[in-house]
């Protein structure tokens, strides 16, 4: 999936070329453009396509019929996200976002009140990098990005240059990433973080019931602060909208001990899962899931 990210987004004048390109064109064109590529990938990326069915059949209760529908979805889902996120800088404006639909946001300013901040917890679902705009426009806001990535890395720096702030988790010690997001949660601010990255040295934890390992920053900050977690996910509606919904608060620190991080994860796990069967379709990580597991180890919840 990447390489194909890198194709747009690794050539700077082609990056360019189509910003400007998608600026002058209506919607319409655009998603038709999303599905038409998404149609072109299903055919000539077989092992992508292969991997997805997969990946969604191993987790999903659906029916064989039900995940091939879901698979194609995805893959016209994925174009159409890319092109959201090139245009953001001449489309994204708050005229756009009054289109939107967006549940819950009482429980983040609910859980502000408290004075201790806030972590928004959410899956790489819909077009998260607008989830994230939406919330830096209302509130100060910082979030943490994987800038390892070649093909994700201008992605990252074009909401830069539209004043989301960032935090880079690959090139940020871990110490200072985790004061930095410590001391922001202290003066009331609000922390976004995806919680579906992976990486082979984040802690062991539960996912889809297998062993699989997950970030543990958040649990750690909500754990040893008192920090609320509001649980947010969003999706592509008709035409290039949005619905967001933020969920009551989570209050890690009254349901798990300090020294019970994993379990807290756990549970974290849990509300992504069920997020992402809400619309599978629409979580970017169906093409790699299958690397995730962690053969012959088990975690609590699991079963070899």
């Amino acid at each position: 999936m990447y390489q194909w990210i890198g194709r747009l987004t690794e050539d700077k004048k082609r990056q360019s070329v189509v910003m400007v390109i998608l600026a002058l064109m209506p919607e319409r064109v655009i998603i038709l453009i999303g599905w038409l590529s998404g149609y072109l990938l299903a055919i000539i990326a077989k092992p992508l396509r292969v991997a997805v069915l997969f990946n969604m059949a191993e987790v999903l209760d659906k029916t064989p019929k039900e995940i091939i529908k879901c698979c194609r979805a995805y893959l016209c889902h994925f174009p159409i996200i890319l092109l959201e996120i090139l245009m953001a800088p001449q489309r994204l404006t708050k005229e756009k976002v009054r289109q939107w639909t967006v549940e819950g946001e009482e429980h983040l300013q609910k859980a502000l009140d408290l004075g201790r901040g806030a972590i928004i917890y959410a899956p790489h679902m819909g077009n998260f990098f607008y989830y994230y705009w939406y919330l830096f426009q209302r509130y100060p806001c910082l979030t943490v990005a994987t800038g390892g990535s070649s093909e994700l890395r201008p992605l990252y720096l074009l909401f830069q240059g539209m004043g989301c702030q960032g935090m880079d988790y690959d090139n940020t010690p871990p110490q200072k990433l985790l004061r930095t997001l410590s001391y922001h949660l202290r003066s009331n601010g609000v922390v976004f973080l995806l919680g579906d990255f992976w990486r082979p040295n984040f802690p062991l934890a539960n996912f889809f019931g297998k062993a699989s390992r997950s970030p543990g920053g958040a649990a750690s900050l909500a754990l040893k602060q008192q920090v609320p977690v509001v649980l947010l996910y969003g999706w592509r509606e008709k035409g290039l909208n949005h619905h967001i919904v933020m969920e009551a608060p989570i209050h890690l620190y009254e349901e798990f001990e300090a020294n019970q991080r994993q379990e807290a994860i756990d549970r974290l796990n849990y509300f992504m899962e069920q997020s992402i069967r809400k619309v599978p379709e629409q979580w970017f990580y169906w093409f790699n899931l299958h690397e995730r597991w962690e053969e012959g180890v088990a975690v609590k919840g699991t079963h070899l």
